[in-house]
């Protein structure tokens, strides 16, 4: 039986949270309700609008732990809130940035992109140390101004100890930047127990909202470190006052938000938010790591099959890799989606991604049609 809120099709598995999720149902009616509001009424409702915006805000800052909604800025996705810190610090030639060599391009290219004024951007190979975190700390030097890391690597589910490396950046007085876009909807997070500085993501993977619709959270001490490099009517701190002429900047991370958000985004992101936190995300990333744990059991129980997923003792994630032992990647993955098990081609092999509603029965069927292949 499908859980009610998600009435996938009988033909899929859907195994691809780490990619784009699904909607949740609730979603999906919030969505089809301010669509049709919109047609019948226009902006009339406007103030209603508002407060969904700012539950958004609440229901984001109670999934990051974040201290205050002023914390909170929603943004257009990942990307953008990695570009404000890249281009809103000011650096000075001779400075560098550590970060790893597994980062999605997002948390990479913003960083490389400021070699031209002399910064440096370093890759620590996170296999290649006693812990990822000490493959990290070994690139830190006195010039090292920022440490910018993914919570879990999308292409392995390779999951840092984030308080570990929070501690040794507030010890030295590196800023430290987040990409938590594999992390937020799925496990547990705490901004304040890793003292980030900026974390970002995405709504549209584990948080099972729309794209084109993020959160980007700065301490007050960090964001006024950065430049603004977006101006607009929304980022004015008297933001109603259209004849505002001597203006002010936003003293709350709505600095960031330069101009007209995405209503209907921040309707479908809150409904879905609205059942992560109903569940309780304690009960969500258990049942997430279980069920990758059943996964990753029954896959490194089969001869054909090489698990690619480092095992954790502490720290897990919903991410699963894994390949075939003498079938190509491409080749299986066609196999698996043309049956039906919607996974994805990342980190050298076979992704799977299951969420909490996922089924027992779905996750036998999935092995089922993979073994299948092996045989």
């Amino acid at each position: 039986m499908k859980h009610p809120e998600f009435p996938l099709s009988d033909e899929l598995i859907y195994l691809n949270h780490a990619a784009v999720s699904p909607w949740p149902k609730r979603t999906s009616a919030a969505v089809a309700k301010f669509a049709e509001q919109n047609t019948v009424y226009g902006s009339y409702f406007y103030p209603d609008w508002l407060a969904k915006e700012s539950e958004l805000r609440t229901q984001l800052k109670m999934l990051l732990n974040a201290p205050s909604v002023d914390d909170i800025a929603l943004v257009k996705n990942t990307s953008e809130a990695l570009s404000f810190v890249a281009y809103g610090l000011d650096w000075q030639s001779g400075d560098n940035i550590v970060s790893s060599n597994e980062e999605f391009p997002s948390n990479r290219l913003p960083w490389q992109s400021l070699a031209k004024q002399g910064v440096e951007f370093r890759q620590a190979d996170l296999r290649n140390s006693i812990s990822p975190e000490d493959a990290l700390f070994a690139l830190v030097d006195n010039n090292t101004r920022l440490l910018t890391i993914s919570s879990i690597q999308f292409a392995s589910g390779l999951r840092l100890d984030l308080e570990k490396i929070g501690a040794f950046c507030k010890q030295r007085n590196i800023l430290l930047c987040i990409d938590a876009i594999q992390s937020l909807g799925a496990v547990q997070f705490d901004v304040q127990a890793y003292q980030a500085d900026f974390v970002m993501a995405d709504g549209h993977k584990w948080m099972l909202g729309p794209e084109g619709l993020g959160v980007f959270y700065t301490t007050p001490e960090a964001r006024d470190k950065l430049k603004l490099t977006q101006y607009g009517w929304h980022m004015m701190k008297d933001t109603y006052n259209y004849e505002n002429k001597l203006w002010e900047i936003h003293p709350t991370a709505r600095r960031f938000e330069c101009g007209s958000l995405n209503m209907l985004g921040i309707h479908a992101l809150s409904a879905s938010l609205s059942l992560l936190l109903e569940t309780g995300m304690a009960v969500v990333e258990s049942l997430i790591i279980e069920k990758t744990q059943y996964l990753m059991d029954q896959i490194n129980g089969n001869e054909q099959l090489v698990l690619l997923s480092q095992r954790q003792n502490q720290l897990n994630s919903g991410i699963i890799i894994f390949k075939h032992k003498t079938i190509s990647n491409n080749v299986f993955y066609k196999y698996l989606q043309e049956n039906g098990v919607v996974c994805a081609l990342r980190g050298g092999g076979i992704r799977l991604s299951p969420h909490f509603y996922n089924k027992n029965e779905e996750l036998k069927k999935a092995l089922s049609i993979i073994e299948l292949y092996c045989d």
